[in-house]
């Protein structure tokens, strides 16, 4: 086998000289084909020159990046949990510990002295003094943070009243059962707590063995199955979740006893329980939570007559009690529904009674019939049945509302009579409540499944809408927490379901002036029923002075003739003596 090999040779002299690089134009410099062959000198054979194709310039792109392409991957859920920090004191350097007091009265001794470097306090003020003015007038001069398109609302009263369903909660109990209340979460519209029982009197279904007891809180984004359960020893009639302490819930039962929850603990039973025997003796309808500086006063209200105060730390007997009762003949009032508000007074509280009644009662007046005021109600002032809500206006907290019998009123605590009256609705409302966002709103439930919407602020006539629910009877319905964007409105039915709505821009979202025009509405209405009733008491007082002027004259008239008849009665008696004097003489 021959080895082939070549020496490449190069002079000491060309090692380390630059590169001479020039732009020329391009030229061919040898044409060859697979038939030619190059000498060692890199010259084609002379003889095959005729052979050479001339072909032509060939232009050739190479792209050496990468090619990346683009997919979508599925990532997995990330939980979340609330976790919260509790800050009690700040600010110490790391050798001073703030529960050793000598250290910490120290290190604030030297800090007002001033030590090494640091001045003193009373000079670092002074000298700070005169920045913080300058930065306070900069911005009483211009506000940054102002914001100048809040008090512009836009009108959204030409948008149609509509009702849009988002999700249904189902119960998922067996037993057919009837959602009793429904309280939603302090802030928006993420959960909702609602309580599921029989609230008809003598109903077979009580009589089960196996009857469920459970409620629920239900998270929005998943209405297929309850967040947490709650499991009392009766049937919850009323479920309410603490303002000042959302992880605790009160609900009073069936049985006429009072439960508290805390979902803190890893428990469906109740924390604590009222005795049966200090309790309630019929069925608890309403509960509510309490204004307290610790957050766990709650009262409840119950058709025996009582209203209880609970504190929910000590659940062995009630902290305070009030009977309902008449002022005049004691005749005592079943209450079935009850309002709490602390604009409308801490010590205030509103009720509903069964014999259609509205009462109030005032803690600061006990000594007045225990603070029950029970006005003699007129046969057309009061409901022709059990009024089943009561709530007072969130804008207007001087009026309130009653639902009851075939009606929805406003009532005012300066009269006896309502100020203002819906239309008779052809069938019964079941509940009713005030809109959070709109002074002129309200709903009622019925128990034909329907929904109304009245708008008092552009019409007092008529429905504004009028919504289907459900073929069954509605039992109660409540407004989440929040602003109009994410307010739901949540409606519950005698067969166990929440139906969830949205209600329209137009009413949802508050109108200019709307508040203002409210307020002077139920203030015009006060006034006309307050000079209907001195009409009233002027006619009757005109018609008792003619009935007396009438009464009189008759009197007199008869007196009249009891003089005259007793004049003759005397000339017969002096004649009748006068002729026995005589008989006598003649004897």
């Amino acid at each position: 086998m021959m080895e082939c090999s070549y020496m490449y040779q190069k002079n000491r002299g060309g090692f380390g000289r630059p590169c001479d690089f020039k732009d020329v134009p391009a030229q061919v410099l040898h044409k060859c084909s697979s038939a030619s062959s190059v000498s060692s000198a890199g010259e084609a054979d002379e003889g095959k020159e005729e052979k050479l194709v001339s072909l032509a310039n060939s232009i050739c792109t190479w792209d050496a990046s990468p090619v990346v392409a683009e997919t979508i991957v599925s990532t997995h859920a990330i939980k979340r949990c609330d976790a919260g920090m509790f800050h009690e004191e700040g600010g110490w350097i790391k050798s001073i510990h703030k529960d050793d007091e000598n250290a910490v009265s120290r290190f604030r001794k030297r800090k007002e002295r001033g030590f090494n470097d640091t001045p003193p306090l009373v000079d670092s003020i002074k000298t700070l003094g005169p920045v913080v003015r300058l930065g306070v007038k900069q911005n009483n001069t211009l506000n940054i943070y102002e914001s100048y398109f809040d008090d512009i609302l836009q009108d959204h009263s030409s948008v149609p009243p509509s009702a849009k369903g988002m999700a249904l909660l189902k119960d998922p109990s067996k037993v057919s059962r009837t959602v009793t209340s429904i309280d939603w979460y302090q802030e928006g519209a993420s959960r909702v707590a609602v309580s599921y029982g029989i609230d008809t009197f003598q109903d077979p279904r009580l009589l089960q063995k196996t009857l469920p007891t459970q409620s629920y809180i239900w998270n929005v984004q998943n209405p297929n199955a309850p967040e947490i359960s709650l499991k009392p020893s009766s049937p919850l009639l009323s479920l309410r979740f603490n303002p000042k302490n959302p992880d605790t819930l009160v609900g009073g039962s069936y049985n006429g006893i009072v439960s508290f929850f805390d979902r803190r603990k890893d428990r469906d039973t109740p924390t604590a329980t009222s005795i049966i025997e200090k309790s309630h003796h019929d069925p608890i309808y309403d509960v509510r939570w309490s204004q307290s500086k610790t957050g766990t006063l709650c009262c409840s209200c119950s058709t025996d007559g009582q209203i209880l105060w609970w504190d929910t730390r000590r659940m062995s007997e009630p902290h305070d009690a009030v009977i309902v009762k008449h002022p005049t003949n004691g005749m005592v009032y079943g209450v079935s529904s009850m309002d709490w508000s602390p604009d409308g007074g801490a010590h205030k509280y509103l009720v509903g009674t069964e014999q259609g009644v509205v009462g109030t009662i005032n803690l600061r007046n006990r000594k007045v019939n225990g603070g029950v005021t029970m006005p003699e109600a007129e046969t057309d002032a009061k409901h022709h049945g059990p009024i089943l809500a009561i709530e007072r206006n969130p804008f207007n907290p001087n009026y309130f509302m009653t639902v009851g019998d075939w009606t929805a009123r406003m009532w005012t605590e300066d009269l006896k009579r309502p100020i203002m009256t819906t239309k008779y609705i052809s069938s019964r409302v079941t509940s009713g409540r005030w809109s959070p966002t709109r002074p002129g709103v309200f709903v009622v439930t019925r128990s034909d499944g329907s929904l109304d919407v009245w708008d008092y602020f552009s019409k007092q006539n008529e429905v504004a809408l009028s919504h289907k629910v459900s073929d069954v009877a509605l039992s109660s319905v409540s407004f989440s927490r929040g602003n109009s964007d994410s307010q739901m409105l949540g409606v519950g039915d005698r067969n166990g379901t929440v139906s969830l709505l949205r209600l329209s821009e137009s009413l949802s979202e508050r109108q200019s002036n709307e508040k203002q025009a409210m307020a002077g509405m139920f203030q015009r209405e006060t006034l006309r029923e307050k000079h209907l009733i001195s009409l009233e008491r002027e006619n009757r007082r005109h018609h008792a002075t003619a009935v007396s002027g009438k009464k009189g004259a008759a009197e007199a008239t008869k007196d009249g003739e009891t003089k005259e008849t007793s004049a003759d009665e005397q000339a017969a008696l002096l004649e009748i003596e006068t002729n026995f004097l005589k008989m006598i003489s003649d004897k």
